[in-house]
């Protein structure tokens, strides 16, 4: 490991103060998964304002999504943080060290933009690195946690993201508690995301994860594509070293943005992406722009039944159970308040025709002598009654899904 002297002395200084004074699953926020809106994906690192005004990195789209947040009713459903990614400051700290928003794309500054968004019940969040530059190659906080920490309780900001781009990836489990004191340090609260390296995620230790972040990386970005989406839903599916163990209020494992509404996925495939990031308690955070969303994935993304199954207080990580149909449909089981289990039946075969999944609910560990009544997990509309040892089939369209509550009789 390279540890610079200067990085040797920061964390030291955050060591001394460190114990007992900082977790980040009990500082108060993301008690359920964060929900909001994240510029990436959809938006990338574009700061041509020119030739693209109305999709560049500027304060006119953060305001522009929050109004469409605000408006048509995402906040209603619990959507609450819009989120800057990278790519928002000079390329250059000012001569006080402190990052400067572009005054070009953010004339009137952050804590204006914030000001602006929490008139509008939400909350802004933004991005930065731990390392000397950002993936985009912007500065980043090396040598700065606690400067950049301070400007950004300054600004009345509520979420930070940081990245580990052009970082040491064995320094990372001392970048992340250090930003977190620095950040706590302030008196302000923020939602803190670890974006740890995922391609280390075979070294990540999730108690340490779990104990500094509130939600933190568990896998590559999310790309608008559906081989992506099933890239993802195998890692959880595979839970590396148990992982699930370690989700819960304050701390969620995180699978990166919702891509409903952007270009790549089917309706089918939107449908599994929206019901598995729910099962997976992921934060959902949206890449879409919710200026020209189209309309059945805006009535997905609003959908009051899977959000409350993302959102169950006793945030509980869906895992996999089995597989069925030649393996091609995993059953996930994500456990609910109230004795209820949600149960997703999600067809990774992509050919031309449904698969049908054949089971019996004491197969899932569902045993309750007098029977399970099932809801629809998207519609909430009841699908009849069950016991454990009858045999239920259930039709999965390609690359779809299919939800279902059982709730004891």
């Amino acid at each position: 490991m390279i540890f610079t002297l200067f990085q040797f002395f920061e964390v030291l200084a955050v060591i001394v103060f460190l114990v007992g004074f900082l977790e980040a699953a009990n500082n108060g926020v993301a008690r359920t998964p964060p929900l909001g809106w994240m510029s990436w994906e959809r938006f990338r690192c574009n700061t041509d304002c020119v030739t693209y005004p109305d999709a560049c990195i500027n304060e006119q789209l953060i305001m522009q999504m929050a109004d469409h947040m605000a408006a048509d009713g995402y906040k209603d459903v619990g959507y609450e943080y819009v989120c800057i990614d990278d790519c928002w400051p000079l390329k250059t700290r000012g001569a006080d060290g402190r990052l400067v928003p572009d005054p070009a794309r953010f004339p009137s500054g952050m804590k204006a933009l914030a000001d602006y968004v929490h008139s509008k019940g939400l909350k802004l969040g933004i991005y930065t690195d731990f390392g000397y530059m950002t993936c985009g190659g912007y500065p980043g906080s090396e040598f700065y946690l606690q400067l950049d920490a301070e400007t950004f309780a300054e600004w009345d900001l509520d979420m930070l993201k940081l990245d580990a781009c052009y970082s040491f990836g064995e320094d990372l489990k001392y970048g992340f508690p250090a930003m977190e004191f620095y950040l706590n340090r302030t008196g302000r609260q923020f939602v803190f995301s670890c974006d740890w390296d995922w391609a280390m995620n075979d070294q990540a230790n999730y108690t340490h994860m779990a104990e500094f972040c509130n939600m933190w990386r568990i896998a590559h970005d999310m790309e608008d594509y559906w081989d992506n989406v099933q890239l993802v839903i195998d890692v959880y599916a595979n839970n590396s070293r148990n992982f699930s163990a370690f989700t819960g209020p304050g701390a969620w494992a995180d699978a990166d943005s919702v891509i409903v509404g952007l270009y790549g996925l089917s309706d089918d495939q939107e449908r599994a992406q929206f019901g598995m990031w729910a099962m997976f308690a992921s934060p959902l955070l949206l890449a879409a722009d919710l200026r020209s969303i189209k309309n059945s994935s805006k009535a997905l993304l609003l959908n009051k039944n899977i959000l409350a199954i993302n959102q169950d207080p006793l945030g509980i990580q869906g895992t996999l159970r089995m597989k069925l149909g030649q393996d091609k449909i995993y059953v996930f089981l994500k456990e609910l308040t109230g004795g209820r289990t949600a149960v997703a039946l999600f067809n990774s075969d992509y050919h031309g025709q449904p698969v049908r999944a054949t089971f019996m609910l004491n197969q899932l560990g569902l045993t309750n002598g007098n029977g399970y009544s099932f809801t629809d997990g998207f519609t909430g509309m009841a699908r009849g009654k069950y016991m454990p040892a009858t045999e239920i089939n259930i039709d999965v369209n390609p690359t779809g899904i299919d939800i279902f509550i059982a709730t004891p009789v």
